[in-house]
C-alpha cells in the first residue's frame, strides 16, 4: 500500500494533467455541439475502420471453410447432372425398336469422396499428383478423379492417408474418351509436351468433328461415369498411323492451378471387373 501511494505522489503531476484534460474536453464538448458532432463523427469513422479490419480479418479466415462449402455444393449439382443424363439418354432410347429396362441403382452408382493435393508436378515428362486421402478414406486404387472443371486421372498408389493418382499428364496412363455428339471412341495420350494439351488418337478416318468440339469419357472402362468432360478440340487436320484421326485437344483441367479433386468411386466397378475377368478365362 505505501507502494503505491508512493508511485502516486511521485506521479502526481501527470495525473493532475489527465484529469485537467479530460474536465477541459468534457466542457468543451458539452457546451459546443459543432465541436461534439466532429469528435463523435471521428470516433465513429475510427471505430468503423478497426471495424472493417475486424471483419476482413475473421472473413480470411474463414474463407477456407467457404470454399470447401461451396466445393462440397458443386459436387452435389455434378451428381444431379450425371442423374439428369441418364434420364435423358433414357428418353432418346425411347425412339429404339426396344426399350431397356433403367432402375433407380443406375442413378447410386457412384460417389465422391474430396480432396485436397499436398504435392504434384506438372513440368516433367511423368507426372504425378498426392492428395491427403487414403485407404481410411474410402480411396482404392483404379478410381477416377476429376475435378470441378473435368478429368484429372487416376488413382495408382494407396497408404493410409495419402494416395497417388497419374494424371492426364502422364503418357503412362490413356483415357478412353470420345467426342460429345459421337458414337466413336479413341485414346487420350499426352505427348510430354505443354500441359495444357493432349492428343485423342485412333479415331476413325469417317468420324465427323469440328474445332471446339467437346471431348467427353466414354465410360467404357467403368472408372468414370460417361460424359465428364476431358476438353476440346483445338485442331482437326492432323492424322495418326493407320489412317486415323489424332486431334489435339485443349484440356478442360488447369493443372497448374489444380488444389482440389474428387475420386470418383464407383460402387459396381468391382463387379464389372470380375464378370470380364471370368469371361476371358474362357477363351
Amino acid at each position: 500500500m505505501q507502494k503505491l501511494l508512493d508511485f502516486l505522489i511521485r506521479k502526481r503531476h501527470w495525473f493532475l494533467f489527465l484529469f485537467c484534460e479530460i474536465l477541459s474536453f468534457t466542457f468543451v464538448f458539452h457546451n459546443n455541439i459543432n465541436k461534439r458532432n466532429v469528435f463523435l463523427n471521428s470516433a465513429n469513422v475510427v471505430s468503423g475502420y478497426f471495424t472493417s479490419v475486424a471483419s476482413s480479418v475473421i472473413s480470411y479466415v474463414n474463407l477456407r471453410n467457404e470454399n470447401q462449402m461451396l466445393f462440397e455444393q458443386n459436387k452435389q449439382l455434378e451428381v444431379e447432372i450425371l442423374h439428369l443424363n441418364l434420364q435423358l439418354e433414357t428418353l432418346k432410347s425411347e425412339l429404339l425398336p426396344y426399350e431397356p429396362v433403367i432402375t433407380d441403382s443406375v442413378f447410386n452408382t457412384y460417389e465422391y469422396i474430396t480432396a485436397e493435393i499436398v504435392n504434384k508436378s506438372v513440368s516433367r515428362l511423368l507426372n504425378y499428383i498426392t492428395i491427403n486421402k487414403g485407404f481410411k478414406d474410402g480411396i482404392r486404387p483404379e478410381m477416377g478423379v476429376i475435378s470441378a472443371n473435368g478429368v484429372v486421372g487416376i488413382v495408382t498408389t494407396v497408404r493410409e492417408r495419402f494416395s497417388v493418382i497419374i494424371p492426364l499428364l502422364n503418357p503412362k496412363w490413356k483415357l478412353s474418351s470420345k467426342l460429345k455428339n459421337s458414337s466413336y471412341d479413341g485414346l487420350l495420350v499426352w505427348d510430354g509436351r505443354d500441359a495444357a494439351y493432349s492428343n485423342l488418337e485412333e479415331l476413325p478416318t469417317h468420324t465427323q468433328f469440328y474445332e471446339g468440339d467437346t471431348v467427353v469419357t466414354s465410360g467404357f472402362s467403368g472408372v468414370f461415369p460417361a460424359g465428364i468432360i476431358v476438353g476440346t478440340v483445338a485442331e482437326s487436320n492432323t492424322f495418326g498411323t493407320s489412317g486415323s484421326y489424332s486431334l489435339k485437344i485443349k484440356l478442360s483441367t488447369n493443372f497448374r492451378r489444380l488444389a482440389t479433386v474428387r475420386v470418383v468411386k464407383n460402387l459396381l466397378q468391382n463387379e464389372q471387373w470380375e464378370v470380364e475377368q471370368e469371361a476371358r478365362k474362357n477363351d
